[in-house]
């Protein structure tokens, strides 16, 4: 992947337990007809959807990929540390990131998918009881037997991340940052709607600034709907005095620009400094559509400093 290149990822946590197989693969379909190419998942999605194991995502994107004969025409980015390894428990079981763990995952990923290949492969959650020179090792051992084309790091403390890419050297290491962000700012001193969700910070972004080898991935920029839909509540976290300056903003642009709330927000991302790839979990073809349409809205001077001005 370019680290410039302006595009829109279609999160796939959904598929196969809440958004049946019928539903993704009309997703599927319509967001690479509209020029999308970048489709995110992980080894355990879904697996606290009861009745779930953590296959399903990958499973039907491999059915998808094998019928549609796609594989050369997308981007795989899946995930490796999160999935429990005792069925009906949560992240406390998690699989971690050892290196017989790690190429265990890889295998079990490539067969669910039906490739040869996972184009950004990533270290889900932190596994601190494991040496970190194992993991960046194993990691750079997929690169290096093509099982894996670049590696990605999400929800990691950002010293881990740089000690993890100092470790690596001259062999293949974390190019891709994968955290919690939206226009929208939560409050620090509060817990994020999930408790494995790290949100993007300033020392974040500064990093990568000045890291022109990394790109910024950023999942939950919507809010799972909670600019847009009156029956989803914007999270407790961003319940402060800055976030009702900020949607007043955003609206005031969507009213310029004749876009949607989420259409901004993903201009916002799609043009930040620095850049960000977001990341949009869709359940319906037309929430595709909306985001798909978000890539030919560019903000203006004007429009940027009074997004990144309010609330602040």
């Amino acid at each position: 992947m370019t680290a410039c290149q302006r595009t829109i990822a279609l999160g796939t946590l959904g598929f196969g337990t809440s958004v049946d197989e019928e539903t993704s693969f009309r997703i599927l379909d319509r967001f690479t007809e509209l020029g999308g190419t970048v489709l995110d998942t992980a080894n355990n999605y879904a697996f606290w959807v009861d009745g779930a194991t953590g296959d399903e995502s990958e499973t039907v994107i491999g059915r998808w990929l094998a019928d549609r004969g796609a594989r050369d025409n997308v981007v795989i980015s899946t995930k490796a540390g999160g999935r429990p390894t005792v069925p009906g428990t949560g992240l406390e079981t998690a699989e971690g990131l050892s290196e017989k763990a790690v190429r265990a995952a890889v295998d079990d990923s490539l067969r669910r998918l039906g490739t040869d290949r996972i184009d950004v492969y990533w270290t889900h959650i932190e596994d601190r009881s494991v040496p970190l020179a194992e993991t960046v090792n194993a990691l750079a051992d997929l690169v290096d037997g093509g099982k894996a084309g670049e590696l990605g790091v999400s929800n990691h403390a950002v010293w881990r991340v740089e000690r993890a890419r100092a470790l690596a050297g001259d062999r293949p290491r974390y190019t891709h940052l994968q955290y919690r962000y939206s226009y929208a700012q939560p409050r620090s001193d509060m817990a994020l709607p999930s408790s494995a969700h790290v949100h993007v910070t300033n020392e974040l972004l500064d990093y990568v600034r000045n890291e022109p080898d990394l790109r910024l991935w950023a999942y939950s920029p919507l809010l799972s709907g909670g600019y847009t839909r009156k029956d989803v509540e914007i999270p407790a976290a961003y319940d402060h005095p800055g976030t009702p300056q900020r949607l007043a903003a955003l609206r005031e642009v969507a009213d310029e620009l004749g876009a949607t709330l989420n259409q901004v927000v993903l201009a916002w991302l799609l043009d930040h400094d620095p850049l960000v790839l977001p990341i949009v979990g869709v359940s319906k073809v037309a929430q595709v559509e909306e985001a798909m349409s978000a890539l030919q809205f560019v903000l203006d001077d004007s429009q940027r400093r009074r997004l990144d001005e309010a609330g602040v």
